[in-house]
Order: structure tokens, then sequence, then C-alpha cells
């Protein structure tokens, strides 16, 4: 048995790096793993499916999906916890978490593999990373093979021409709002990071060393870019705000997963459940289109699921009624 839990992962994954930010806050011992051809052997004792990260435990299980591998670890090691105790912060924490994970994943990976300079900067990163020893030709063989590979995937984030100025559109309203409210604290919550810091920043982080995504974050959320780098090493530095302190910036985030975020992932649930092949929903005014995805849909579920748990809260559901968000979480 291993004494230290393995996290198998890549720079370039922001599920990796979400989970190595989360371990190094918790002072658990782990080791790093750049998942490429020298891992590979190990890598796939642990895998169920071909993807990262991979976390293999002290026991030798291996783990997968960040979010879980996040709430085991933090069932077994409960301090420093990243949980706020008031149930209507700790609830919109997890809900930006949620929202990071799976909007703030669009916003990234339609820029990283739209643009030509995107697509060729992150194509050869990923293979340099994968073969850390290749030769130029080899690197520049994974290269195109990376980027073919990738291109081919937008559609399952809603990647097209007609989306392309949309999603950067939901991207620098993201950052515009995020800057208001980090401007002031460190973390999303207060002084200590939450949850919901470990779901969006990974996705942004991740932005920020794109160069599309990166230049518009450097430019128009310094604050956001501090924040991102951060939570690489993220620490205790006092306690969490209260909501009254914490409304006046954080409320348009509730606002803008009300808006966008909400509404596409329950139109995404409504179109695989009556096996549509496509679906268009109405955001803000403007339609957006795109296929359905069945993990968006799984993890709504639980969404409404931790809601169900605190859905006697009054205040908490005024605070969601106010952002547009409570009819999404308690359907009919």
């Amino acid at each position: 048995m291993a004494e230290i839990y393995r996290i198998f992962g890549s720079e370039m994954s922001p599920y990796s790096v979400k989970v190595r930010s989360y371990f190094r806050f918790k002072g658990v011992p782990h080791r790093w793993i750049a998942r490429n051809a020298a891992s590979d052997e190990d890598y796939k004792r642990f895998a169920k499916l071909p993807i990262v990260p991979t976390v293999a435990t002290p026991e030798d299980e291996g783990q997968q999906d960040s979010t879980p591998i996040m709430e085991r670890a933090e069932a077994r090691f409960p301090e420093p916890s990243m949980h706020p105790a008031d149930p209507t912060l700790g609830f919109l924490s997890a809900l930006i978490e949620e929202f990071g994970d799976e909007w703030g994943n669009k916003l990234m990976f339609h820029h990283r593999w739209y643009a030509d300079v995107d697509q060729a900067a992150s194509a050869q990163t990923l293979a340099r990373l994968s073969l850390p020893n290749g030769t130029t030709e080899e690197v520049a063989q994974r290269t195109r093979m990376v980027r073919e590979r990738m291109t081919g995937r937008g559609h399952f984030v809603g990647s097209s021409d007609a989306n392309a100025p949309l999603i950067t559109g939901y991207y620098l309203e993201l950052l515009d709002i995020l800057e208001a409210h980090l401007a002031t604290r460190k973390y999303l919550f207060g002084a200590r990071p939450s949850f919901g810091d470990f779901g969006l920043y990974a996705q942004l982080y991740e932005c920020s060393v794109d160069p599309t995504c990166g230049g518009m974050i450097r430019a128009r959320g310094p604050a956001v870019l501090d924040w991102c780098h951060r939570m690489l090493e993220p620490r205790v530095d006092g306690d969490f705000e209260r909501w009254d302190s914490l409304a006046p910036t954080l409320t348009p985030l509730l606002s803008y997963i009300g808006r966008y975020f909400l509404p596409w992932t329950t139109a995404n649930a409504a179109a695989l459940a009556a096996g549509d092949a496509e679906f268009s929903v109405d955001l803000a005014g403007t339609p957006y289109v795109q296929p359905p995805q069945k993990y968006h849909a799984k993890s709504l579920g639980v969404l409404r699921e931790r809601y169900a748990v605190v859905a006697g809260d009054a205040g908490l559901a005024g605070i969601l009624a106010d952002a547009g968000c409570l009819p999404f979480l308690t359907p009919a």
C-alpha cells in the first residue's frame, strides 16, 4: 500500500489542477504524476476511463471525477473545511462549484480550440506534455494528432461559428462580474477558499494560459488573474464572510448563473430526456443551440438533491429567487 495519494493529471486539464489545488489546501500528502507515456502503465492500473485526473488512494483504489474525489477526501480530512458553516453560503458555494465545472468549461474549451492561434498553441503544449522526451518529429506528429482530435470535439460544449460571439460575450461578462467581487477579497466567500472557488478557478486558470482568453483576462480581470494564481496554493487567511457583506458583488454572479447556466443545463436535461439530437435555449434573449450531453444532466440532478436538503431555508430561497435561480432548482 502506498503512503500517499497519487494524482495522475495534466497541467492543461482544469479538473486536474482543481484536484491538485484542493489536496494542497488540505495538506493531504500526495504526489503529482504527469499523465504521459512514462506514467501510462501505472495510470492504467487505476483508470476505468481514459480521463484525468485519476487519483490513486493510499489503499490503491482508483478514483475519477473531480467533485466526488474532493468530497471523499473532505470526509476523510475534514479540516480545514472547504464548506462554509452557514447553510446558505454552503449551498451557494456548491452552486458555484457546479457552475464552474459545467459552464466554465464551456467558456474555456471553446476558446482553447476555436481560433487558429489557440488550436496551435494548445495542441503543441499538450503534445510536449505527453512526450517530454520526444523528438521534434514525434512532437510535431503528436501535435497534429491532438489538434485534429480536439477540434472535432467542440460540439460537446456548443462551440460553433454561430455560438462563438455569444460564448466570448459570456466570458467577458463573467470576468467583469468577478473582477468587481474579487477586487476586495482573496476568495469568493472571504479570506479562505470554498468548494465554489475550486470549481470556478480551475476553468479560468486554464483560460489564463491560452493566447486569446489569457489576453482577455490580463487586460480585463487582473484581480481575477491574481485569484487564479492564489488558488494554485490556496490557504486559510481568515474567515468566511457573512452574506450581507458578500451580497453587493456576489449577487451579480448568482444572477449570471440564473440568466445563463441554469436555463441552459435545464434545457439540456429536458432534451436528453426527450431523446432530441439538439436543443435550443433562450439565454438572455438570444438562442443558443447545441447537442445535449449526459453528464450535465446527471450533475444537475445532484445539484437539485443538494438544494432539497436546504429547501426549507427561507433566506436562501429568497436569494435564489431574486437571482432567477430558484425555478430551475425546484422543478414542478
